[in-house]
């Protein structure tokens, strides 16, 4: 993966290039030809929970019959906050479950104030507050619709994981994933390409009516708080532009797409966070998609005050100010 990464974002403090992060990224038009590409866009990967969407999505054509909120939780790394655990709850309660067949990794919320409280309450790390709890129980409760053993939803050969298999290859364009592991939350992870993470969250925001695709879509662009929570990068950019979809995954992965098929997907090779909203906000840039002002800004701080910015200076390919 190293070998063809080329530089997505530099970091400035004063006048001095201080740090670079190397990556890959795609930016395709509405008809799937890349406009914009950095490294090398058909490296093969782990897209983490930006895989969420499309996992999403299986679990609707297995039977689950969520919407709305609870959709959007289905597809979440969520923060842990109050309503996200209510959610949770409720995906669980309408299949007849509770929090305790949650099999994800116990954790501590996500938000520092969510996770204050929790700790104050008396609780420890639990599988309700970690941000993977809504995927967790739609996991479940699609099992239940389905008519599958829920208590093995996480073994690779199970029925779901093998119908999140071929939604993957489907949707992504990519065929059968090369590579399988575990993800941090526990559930079975597959590979996938940079590019063809972008098409599949273009397939998923141009789906028609009805379909799984496409009430996935509506699910996070109606319902962004649900699919991150308060002050997250991720449900910033969903706000800020209309009609996207996007989500966000561990060690320096994001995804997007507009209704007319426009979309991005990068993963920054040192699997740092910090320069995702630059890099997201230039992609979209290079797409003619306007931001709102000082979305996806990036300060660098010194003694707390701005001292510089995290930038992406890659001549012929996108430039964030």
């Amino acid at each position: 993966m190293s070998e063809k990464a080329e530089v997505l974002a530099e970091v400035v403090r004063g006048d001095v290039v201080e740090s670079v992060h190397l990556g890959h990224l795609v930016a395709l038009d509405a008809h799937g030809v890349p406009v914009r590409a950095v490294g090398d866009p058909g490296v093969t990967f782990y897209p983490r929970s930006s895989l969420k969407p499309v996992q999403a999505v299986a679990m609707l054509r297995a039977g689950l019959d969520l919407d709305g909120e609870q959709l959007a939780l289905a597809a979440a790394s969520h923060s842990g906050e109050p309503a996200h655990l209510d959610g949770v709850r409720a995906i669980l309660a309408g299949a007849g479950l509770t929090e305790a067949d949650l099999q994800n990794t116990p954790a501590p919320p996500w938000d520092a104030e969510a996770a204050y409280a929790w700790r104050v309450a008396g609780h420890g790390p639990s599988s309700l507050v970690q941000n993977c709890s809504g995927k967790h129980a739609a996991m479940l409760a699609t099992c239940v619709a389905a008519g599958w053993e829920h208590r093995t939803y996480l073994e690779p050969g199970h029925p779901l994981q093998q119908a999140i298999r071929a939604s993957v290859a489907g949707l992504t364009g990519d065929g059968d994933p090369a590579h399988t592991s575990v993800d941090g939350c526990g559930a079975p992870l597959f590979s996938c390409t940079v590019a063809g993470l972008a098409r599949a969250f273009a397939r998923i925001a141009t789906a028609a009516d009805g379909t799984p695709e496409h009430r996935v879509a509506t699910a996070i662009r109606e319902h962004p708080w649900f699919l991150g929570g308060t002050g997250r990068e991720v449900t910033a950019f969903i706000e800020g532009v209309p009609g996207l979809i996007a989500k966000d995954g561990a060690d320096g992965v994001f995804a997007a797409a507009l209704p007319d098929g426009r979309a991005l997907a990068l993963k920054v090779l040192d699997g740092s966070p910090r320069p995702v909203p630059v890099v997201v906000a230039g992609a979209l840039r290079a797409l003619d998609v306007p931001l709102p002002d000082g979305l996806g800004r990036v300060d660098v701080l010194g003694h707390g005050r701005s001292v510089g910015t995290v930038r992406s200076p890659l001549p012929g390919h996108f430039s964030v100010n």
